[in-house]
Parts: C-alpha cells; sequence; structure tokens
C-alpha cells in the first residue's frame, strides 16, 4: 500500500501547516462588478426571507426594485372543479383503451382546475435615489462625468450590497442589507467628506393606482391594491440623517448637506393566509418600524449579522488559491468561462456554490413564504410562469442544498407550504377524485391551488408525494424525533391514503398504478409513469418507516406494505434503458430537459448499485438524455452523475450550465432568469464531494448511514477543501484533498453516534468518541490533528 502510505505522510506534513491554496478563514466570497447594472438581470440581490430587493447600483439615479413574498393577483380561491370527478371513470377507460388523445381532450375541458390557471407573484415597488443636483439631469443609466473607481459588489460573507465610487473627489459609498430579525431593508449612505450626502427619495411601484405620500419629513409611504377585491399593500420608508437637512419635496424626500443617511424600509400586504386576506398592512409597517425605534445603523446591522453568519458562515469551500480570480470582476471572470470553458477560471464553482446557499438564506426563511421561481426576486407583473411553485420539479429542487450545505433552518416555509397544501389537496382529493388523503398536481400559488392546471401536462397527481420527501429527509439529516411525530408523519400518512384509494389496477399486468397521470414533461395522458411509481413507493416505505420508529398504526403499516408490493417495479426497456412508462416506447436518445424517471437515482435512492441491473439501465436513461437545456436540467444532471459516480461528466454540465445558462449577475436561466438552477448546482456540487443516501442495510431505517468521501470528484479539482457539509444521520463533514486524492476527513455528531465511512475502495465503520469529533486520514484510519489545522464549523443551533 506505497500510495497510501505517501497520503498518510503527506495529511501529517500539511495537518500543522496553512491548507496549500485555500482562501484566508475570513475573507468573503463576494461578487463584484465595474459599471452599474444596465438591466434588472445585471442587479444584485438581498433578502430577508420575506423582503427581496435587487440593487443596480446606479450613481445619479438609483433604482432599488423591492419584493414582499405575499404580494400575488388573486384572492382565496379554491381550484378544485366541481364536475370534474363525474369524467374521471371516462378518462381512465379511455387510457385503458390506447386512446390518449381522446382522455387528453376530455380532461382538458373537465378535469383541470377552476380556473386553469393559477396567479402571479408581482412586484411591490421601487426607491428611487436621485444624487443629481436639482438643476443637472445627470445620466441615469451608468456612471457619470467625473466618476472614478466605481465598485459595485455583493459581499456574500455579510450578505450586503455594495456600492463605491469617488467623484468631485469625494468618495461616496452605498450599502444596503435585508435584515430577517427586524423585517426591514436597511439603505446606508456615507462619503469621506463632511455634508456631502446630497439626494432626493422617492417610492413608487407598477401597480396602476399606487400612491405615494411624505406626510413628515422623515417618511415616505406607498400605498395600493394588487386588483379589485385583491391584496392591499403598504411600504414605509423612514429616513435619518448625520448633520445636513431633510425635508418633504412633493411626494419626496430631499437631504441635503448631510454627513450620512440611513434609509429603513418596511413593507407588507394584507396577506394572513391562504384563505385570510384581512391583515392591515398600514399596521404591519407601523408594528416594524416601532419595534426598530431609534436604533442606530449599526445596531441594526449587529443584529443582521449575527442572525445571518450563524447560518452561512457553517460551510466554507475552497478550490485552490481564487486571490488572482477574485482581482477580476464576476461578468468578466465569467465571460472567460464562456470564451474557454472553467479552464479559465477553476475557482468559479466554489463561488457559484456560496451564492447559491446565500441565495437560499436571502429568499427561505421561518415565517416566510418558500423561494418560488425566482425565489423572492421579481420586477414583471406578468412573470414568466407566473412565479409560482413548479412541483414537477423546480420547487423541490430550490430545497435540494438546505440540509447538505447546512441550511436547515431554511426548509420551515417549504414545511408550512406542504402543511397548507394538505389542507386544500384534501378538497381536490375528495371532489376530484373521490377519495380521501390529500393530492398535489404540477403547480401551486400563493392561495394553494391543487387542482390540475394549464393543460394535461398538469394531469400528474404525484407532486404531493414529491413534498413529502422532503419531509423524510429533513428527519434523516436532523433525526428531530418531534418533527418526525408531530409534522412530517401526519401529512405523509394523509398523502399515502390518497394513493391507497385511488391507485387502480393495471388491466393488463395487474400492478396498483395512477391514471390519469404525465411522464412530467413529454408524451400524453398515461398511466403509471415511472416517475410516479418511484414516488410512491418511496412514500409508502417511508411513511411506513415513520409509522414503525414512532411504534404506531401497525394495521396502516401492513396496508402500506401489501399495496407497496402491488407498485409497477422499475423496468428495463428493449435497448437496456430504465424505462419511462410502464409499456417499452422509450426513444433512444431522447434529450428532454427533465429527467423524470430517474428520481428513484437521484433525489431518491431506490435506484443503486445494490441492484447492478438497474442501475447500469438508469445509467444508460442518463447518457441517452446528453446534456441539458435549461439551467435546471444542468443542474439535475450533475447530481445524477454525482450519484454514478462519474464526476467528470458532472463537472463538464457545470461547465456548460456557465457557458449557455449563466447571467453576468450568476443568476440562473430557464429561458428567462429562474432561480432553481443556482439552487440545484450548489446541491449538485455538494453531491460530487459528499454522499450519505446509504444504509449499510436496505428497508426501513435499519442500519448505520453510509457517507462517502468525495465519490465524484473530477480530474480538474486537484486540490480543495470543504467544511461543514451535513450527512444523514445527524452528521457534519469536513474534507480536504491534494493531487486528487483525500487527505483528510474529519466527522463531527453526537457522541456514540456510527456510521461507515467510504472511500474509493476503502470502507471502516466509527463511532463518535465522547468529544463527538474524528479526524481520518486518506487510509480511513482515526488520527490526531493539531487543533489549528481543524477548522471546525460545528453547526450552531
Amino acid at each position: 500500500m506505497p500510495a497510501l502510505r505517501a497520503r498518510a505522510c503527506l495529511f501529517l506534513a500539511l495537518a500543522g501547516s496553512a491548507w496549500p491554496g485555500a482562501r484566508a478563514a475570513d475573507a468573503s466570497p463576494r461578487l463584484w462588478f465595474a459599471q452599474p447594472a444596465a438591466k434588472w438581470t445585471d442587479a444584485l440581490p438581498v433578502g430577508n426571507g420575506r423582503l427581496g430587493a435587487m440593487v443596480f447600483g446606479r450613481v445619479d439615479a438609483e433604482r432599488i426594485q423591492f419584493n414582499e413574498d405575499t404580494l400575488w393577483t388573486g384572492h382565496p380561491h379554491d381550484y378544485a372543479r366541481p364536475d370534474a370527478l363525474a369524467y374521471l371513470p371516462r378518462i381512465r377507460q379511455l387510457i385503458a383503451d390506447g386512446k390518449p388523445d381522446e382522455a387528453g381532450k376530455l380532461a382538458k375541458e373537465h378535469f383541470l382546475g377552476d380556473p386553469p390557471r393559477q396567479k402571479a407573484y408581482q412586484p411591490f415597488g421601487d426607491l428611487r435615489l436621485d444624487f443629481t443636483p436639482p438643476d443637472n439631469s445627470g445620466s441615469a443609466a451608468s456612471a457619470a462625468p467625473g466618476v472614478a473607481n466605481y465598485r459595485r459588489e455583493l459581499d456574500l460573507g455579510t450578505a450586503t450590497a455594495v456600492v463605491a465610487y469617488n467623484q468631485a473627489g469625494v468618495t461616496f459609498r452605498r450599502e444596503v442589507f435585508a435584515s430577517f430579525p427586524d423585517n426591514v431593508i436597511v439603505v446606508h449612505l456615507t462619503a469621506d467628506h463632511p455634508r456631502a450626502i446630497n439626494v432626493r427619495i422617492g417610492m413608487d411601484s407598477p401597480h396602476l393606482g399606487s400612491t405615494t405620500v411624505a406626510p413628515d419629513d422623515r417618511t415616505l409611504i406607498l400605498r395600493g391594491q394588487v386588483e379589485a377585491g385583491g391584496l392591499r399593500f403598504e411600504s414605509r420608508m423612514l429616513a435619518r440623517i448625520s448633520g445636513g437637512n431633510i425635508r418633504r419635496d412633493g411626494n419626496a424626500l430631499r437631504i441635503t448637506g448631510a454627513d450620512s443617511a440611513t434609509l429603513v424600509l418596511a413593507a407588507a400586504t394584507s396577506f394572513k393566509s391562504f384563505q385570510d386576506t384581512s391583515a392591515d398592512p398600514d399596521a404591519r409597517c407601523r408594528t416594524t418600524l416601532d419595534r426598530i425605534g431609534d436604533r442606530t445603523e449599526a445596531s441594526l446591522r449587529s443584529a443582521q449579522l449575527a442572525d445571518y453568519q450563524r447560518l452561512f458562515r457553517r460551510v466554507s469551500f475552497s478550490l485552490g488559491d481564487d486571490s488572482s480570480a477574485d482581482s477580476v470582476p464576476t461578468d468578466q471572470r465569467l465571460d472567460r468561462v464562456k470564451r474557454g470553458g472553467l479552464a479559465e477560471d477553476p475557482t468559479l464553482p466554489a463561488l457559484y456554490f456560496q451564492y447559491g446557499r446565500y441565495l437560499l438564506i436571502a429568499s427561505s426563511r421561518a415565517g416566510g413564504q418558500p423561494a418560488n421561481l425566482q425565489g423572492i426576486w421579481n420586477e414583471q407583473l406578468d412573470p414568466p410562469w407566473e412565479s409560482k411553485w413548479t412541483t414537477n420539479i423546480n420547487l423541490e429542487m430550490n430545497y435540494w442544498p438546505a440540509e447538505v450545505t447546512n441550511l436547515t433552518e431554511c426548509t420551515a416555509p417549504l414545511f408550512d407550504l406542504i402543511d397548507d397544501l394538505a389542507v386544500s389537496g384534501h378538497r381536490t382529493a375528495r371532489v376530484q377524485y373521490g377519495v380521501g388523503g390529500w393530492v398535489l398536481h404540477h403547480n401551486t400559488d400563493l392561495w394553494r391551488g391543487t387542482a390540475p392546471i394549464n393543460g394535461i401536462d398538469g394531469v400528474w397527481p404525484t407532486g404531493g408525494a414529491w413534498l413529502c420527501q422532503h419531509l423524510w429527509e429533513h428527519w434523516l439529516f436532523t433525526g428531530d424525533r418531534t418533527f418526525l411525530a408531530q409534522r412530517a408523519y401526519p401529512v405523509m400518512k394523509s398523502a399515502a391514503e390518497f394513493f391507497l384509494e385511488d391507485l387502480i389496477k393495471d388491466p393488463k399486468t395487474g400492478w396498483l398504478v395512477t391514471s390519469p397521470s404525465y411522464s412530467p414533461e413529454q408524451g400524453t395522458l398515461t398511466a403509471g409513469p415511472t416517475m410516479d411509481n418511484q414516488l410512491i413507493r418511496a412514500l409508502f416505505e417511508h411513511t411506513r418507516a415513520a409509522a414503525g420508529l414512532l411504534g404506531i398504526d401497525p394495521d396502516f403499516a401492513g396496508r402500506l406494505a401489501a399495496a407497496q408490493a402491488q407498485l409497477p417495479p422499475n423496468q428495463v426497456g428493449k435497448y437496456g434503458q430504465l424505462q419511462e412508462w410502464l409499456a417499452d416506447v422509450d426513444r433512444p436518445h431522447n434529450a428532454h430537459r427533465h429527467m423524470s424517471p430517474l428520481w428513484a437515482l437521484f433525489p431518491g435512492d431506490d435506484i443503486n448499485p445494490s441492484d447492478p441491473r438497474i442501475f447500469a439501465a438508469a445509467k444508460k436513461l442518463l447518457t441517452w438524455r446528453g446534456d441539458g437545456s435549461t439551467g435546471w436540467s444542468y443542474a439535475w444532471r450533475i447530481a445524477l452523475w454525482a450519484r454514478v459516480d462519474d464526476g467528470d461528466v458532472a463537472y463538464h454540465q457545470l461547465e456548460l450550465l456557465y457557458r449557455r445558462k449563466t447571467l453576468p449577475n450568476l443568476f440562473d436561466l430557464c429561458g428567462p432568469f429562474q432561480i432553481d438552477g443556482n439552487f440545484g448546482t450548489t446541491a449538485g456540487i455538494a453531491e460530487m464531494l459528499l454522499q450519505s443516501q446509504s444504509r449499510t442495510e436496505r428497508g426501513d431505517s435499519a442500519g448505520i448511514p453510509v457517507i462517502q468521501l468525495l465519490p465524484a470528484l473530477p480530474h480538474a479539482w486537484t486540490d480543495g477543501a470543504i467544511t461543514g457539509l451535513r450527512a444523514r444521520g445527524g452528521f457534519e463533514v469536513d474534507e480536504r484533498w491534494h493531487a486528487g486524492a483525500l487527505v483528510s476527513a474529519t466527522i463531527r455528531g453526537t457522541p456514540g453516534a456510527a456510521c461507515q465511512m467510504r472511500y474509493g475502495t476503502l470502507t471502516t465503520t466509527v463511532r463518535l468518541p465522547a468529544a463527538g469529533r474524528l479526524v481520518l486520514g486518506p487510509a480511513l484510519a482515526a488520527a490526531s490533528v493539531p487543533p489549528a489545522a481543524d477548522r471546525s464549523t460545528a453547526t450552531e443551533r
């Protein structure tokens, strides 16, 4: 074993020294640009989960476009179609008779929701900062004449958008951050000369009929209503200055000769729940600002930093020395990659990874709505796909990085959404299917629509089953028994009840199948597509396991086991591919963006090397699918190729994502901006470096977790380090590698907890000592490392 001995020596040599190529521990990853944003998709995002803003960084006329996560079109509404149940038997019969087009026509006319289109997420308003003197129109689109040393950046370490420049001998600095503890957006204006801040502050909204008033010399109020009978909204901006003067200027405020200025923005709507819109946005804004009182910008900043860094600093990631790359503006770094590939900027994935974590913290916090198709950021009254929650991949992909990248708290809005959907979905199950439990199709909105929408592609009843996977995963990562008993199990059981009552026997095979359904998003109406079978099998298995863990419902668990045995198995087609449908009708090399029948490979885990035949068939289908097209389809492929341990193909998909589907501010593109690719890629990178989906025994929760170190490390990532990733079983893992080989792994968790560690062909079973921390060398042997060499990022609870 000379290679292992050499690596062990390297481990010991590096243990007490600085990690080669790593950034300084306190260095913040950041995006930065040498010019203002020319358009919305160039701007930089900040957010606190509820409030989001896009900062343009314009010199003379700054635009800060902002959102609040409950501002949507529509009003409380039950989308279930009352007459749908009468047509369900005929639709099913047509599918069984091999007449899917006729079934689709009938479904479009009588089975889609009422109405068949859901509502849209809305922009809230714009904060306008006009720095031009009253007698000078200036230029609102670019840096003004006489501006030097311009820099616009997003500091991921502090969650702050910063604009700085020198004009007429004065250095101006503009900082924007969103505070979760105080529920506001803060804009702080400073200069290095006294009495240099001169600005007119306005606020407006794209919604017709909205009005802005300045009731006093410190306050701006924007009020409006989305539509007749729709949500009412209000934002209040409170301005404070040091030195100088501030006064009303029509429906704006004007600050002159100030040393500094702090603008505090609160925003709210009349939304209380998906069934109640009686809240008072005026009272909500007043309450928010009253709670802040006279606290200084420093106090607000301190609270924001403590909250944000508690989450963000849990994980660090380095792919070598990026100091030279960091000296190049982000848009230029991306341009280099678009022209010449990642060899031109090999450390860009580390920045992109942390950007994804930042975006999740900024768009998904407890008490708010989940991250939608655009996270929390949107400037359009008619956004693409209404900026809803699409549940046949996109919403779920948004939350793939939450557990593994140590942001488990960010799942809270998703779980609140699932609770709501179990209520509205119960009505849809009863009205449209005539059964109990709850059901969700492929989209939902603020009003928790659960009926099929849009067209026949919306007649896909397993969205709820997929969301239940996130409940189970939360249990696997955290071991939170209270969550399992009180939140997860009741919802999982109800979702399983729907399928127990709704599944029908396929007349050809006798298997229990869904009908009508659809394989997202291709083909025709069908019965029992492979993705459905995988999702329902996972739901039944996990619900049974939860019942066993909790010691409840043995009879129900028995019913689930009996039904699970009658579900269609994964099938291998005539070309050796995993079939997408019950019938063997797959087209070779169908490069569709959706990877639906590969759900059980990732994010599920039912397809794995323990069944070589099915595993090989899944890899065959994955190869057929080729490269991605939309940003999120590249992201899904990254994770899938990681699951088959091919880091180089995963890396190729990552490179293509940057070259084809990434905006200058690193936002992901579907066609327009769509944030799921950012989140999915962050999860995919984590999957390349750490996996924990296996256990030493298959079945329910028996066995111990298997943690795979560097399972899909691409050859291009020769040196690197990542700290703070989470593994199932409640473990936290750091990894360091050099010359493409593992140097050390640090595992933290509950003292006495056991897991199996795997690296390549090496395997060892470990049990954490009393300190709850164990360091392994390259041969997976326990080792002792000086504390300074172990940059622990233990999770704060």
